[in-house]
């Protein structure tokens, strides 16, 4: 690894690769981190890799648990986050002296976006506009998008899906994801590489709600019927039954924590429809507001995997 140079870090590390480093460490996991960041994790390794050569000593210890901060990254991480808070004083004071955007902003989204997306990225929201009353609803992703086309909501969030009848609103891509089979620990299935949806079936499969019509049109290409015999609402609660024995599932990577990850065998699921791809929805025909544009412009403020890997090399 190179030595340490004070100038190399301040033409080289960008505030994104920081903010990274902070999430592995949250996280626990480099995956886990880049899913966080919407960036792949090949892009986010090598950023991470990158840092390192740039420090010169190794930042971030990594073990079957995980990934925690070497002494040096323990550093590096104190230091990191008094450089964001410094960066939020900043941004506070200079708001401040501006009378800002203002208005009511209405959210509707599912659980399994707002938990491990949205939630973050609403506070940064209005922190920065603090004149904005931000409104959020949860709901079932087919309903996101009819309460955006009938005016209830001023933005959407939801995962695309065959079945969606889009009428009535614009749709722009935000990120993505991807479902992964779970199965309980030592289960039989994870002496396979991967696993099909063919493979679950026979097993007593969980479908959190919002997976039921994926799992139905995924049997009935099948020539089967899918019918569960648990009924729950979120995917935590699917795979909590998955760490008891009583099932496998399907859920979104970004769901799985880490401490889930050490209780349950996590799978690739080897399926076209395993990619999940978030979107965002405004109504049809109907100019968003300044605060929702101003949503929409800092959700969308994300690197593309593209360019990520373009700035690591």
């Amino acid at each position: 690894m190179a030595m340490f140079n004070r100038l190399h870090l301040i033409r080289q590390v960008d505030l994104f690769t920081l903010r990274l480093f902070l999430s592995a460490i949250e996280e626990r996991q480099i995956g886990l981190a880049a899913i966080r960041e919407n960036i792949a994790a090949s892009t986010a390794t090598k950023r991470i890799q990158a840092l390192e050569d740039i420090a010169g000593i190794k930042l971030l210890d990594r073990g079957p648990r995980g990934v925690v901060p070497s002494p040096a990254g323990a550093v590096l991480e104190r230091h990191v986050r008094t450089i964001f808070g410094n960066l939020e004083e900043m941004r506070s004071e200079i708001a401040s002296l501006t009378e800002g955007v203002q208005g009511d902003l209405t959210i509707v989204s599912a659980r399994s976006i707002i938990v491990p997306f949205l939630a973050r990225e609403l506070g940064e929201y209005s922190r920065e506009y603090p004149l904005v009353d931000l409104a959020v609803r949860e709901t079932e992703n087919a309903e996101i998008v009819q309460q955006v086309a009938r005016g209830e909501a001023d933005l959407g969030v939801f995962a695309a899906a065959h079945e969606l009848d889009l009428d009535g609103v614009d749709v722009t891509p935000y990120r993505r994801d991807r479902l992964v089979a779970v199965v309980p620990l030592g289960h039989p299935l994870t002496e396979q590489p991967v696993v099909t949806f063919q493979d679950l079936l026979p097993e007593k499969l969980v479908a959190a709600r919002a997976m039921v019509p994926a799992f139905r049109a995924a049997a009935n290409r099948l020539g089967e019927q899918f019918d569960s015999r648990h009924s729950v609402r979120s995917g935590e609660v699917a795979m909590s039954l998955v760490q008891a024995g009583m099932g496998v599932t399907v859920q979104p990577e970004c769901l799985l924590s880490h401490e889930m990850m050490s209780r349950v065998a996590v799978m690739e699921f080897a399926e076209p429809w395993a990619a999940r791809r978030i979107h965002l929805a405004t109504a049809h025909g109907r100019g968003p507001s300044p605060a929702a544009r101003a949503l929409v412009t800092q959700l969308l403020d994300r690197p593309n995997e593209e360019s990520a890997d373009a700035n690591s090399s």
